[in-house]
């Protein structure tokens, strides 16, 4: 293996995605990852449960940081304005790896089962937000309608930060979506009128 370098984890997770944008997700093996990172297998399940979680390793971390923005905002802040903190807080986590995260979400896009992990994650940070949001004391079912529609942003505006060409900064992205989806409203209120 030589000598030993640091950070084994991102070394797995570059050889993963790496190999899953070559080869396919299907086809590429354990074995194949870890030599990739110049590493041996016993070493990528120390970090990784299986080849799936290199994907979707950073899901915590995110979620983590996402309540924590929100369990940290002023007490005066309405619902809509503890997602923004969130937002901002995420895109942080994001900055500079844009590139990563478009090939990372090419490879998922292309596997039903991946997609599905991708909304599992995607429900989790719904719970823990909701969460988040009636301990702050938001009432029911206005946290859980506002840590959905948290997500259904979050979803969109990543997907627009990711598209071909698209050189806007997360933050930015995501308060546009958080806007379009606020004006959605009035505009359905006068067209039933």
């Amino acid at each position: 293996m030589g000598r030993w370098k640091p950070n084994a984890p991102g070394r797995l997770a570059t050889a993963a995605l790496e190999l899953y944008s070559e080869r396919g997700f299907e086809q590429t093996t354990v074995a194949e990852i870890a030599k990739r990172a110049g590493l041996t297998e016993r070493t990528f399940f120390r970090h990784y449960a299986d080849k799936r979680e290199v994907l979707f390793a950073g899901a915590p971390a995110m979620r983590e940081l996402f309540v924590q923005a929100v369990t940290d905002a002023p007490r005066s802040a309405a619902p809509v304005d503890l997602l923004v903190a969130g937002f901002d807080a995420v895109s942080e986590m994001f900055a500079d790896r844009r590139e990563v995260a478009r090939q990372r979400q090419t490879v998922i896009t292309a596997n039903a089962h991946l997609q599905e992990r991708e909304l599992i994650k995607l429900a989790k940070l719904s719970a823990a937000l909701a969460e988040a949001l009636r301990r702050r004391g938001v009432a029911e079912p206005t946290a859980t309608l506002t840590a959905e529609a948290g997500v259904v942003v979050f979803k969109v505006g990543f997907a627009r930060w990711i598209a071909p060409g698209e050189e806007r900064e997360m933050a930015q992205l995501l308060r546009e979506t958080l806007g379009e989806l606020k004006a959605l409203w009035p505009r359905a209120a006068s067209e039933r009128m």
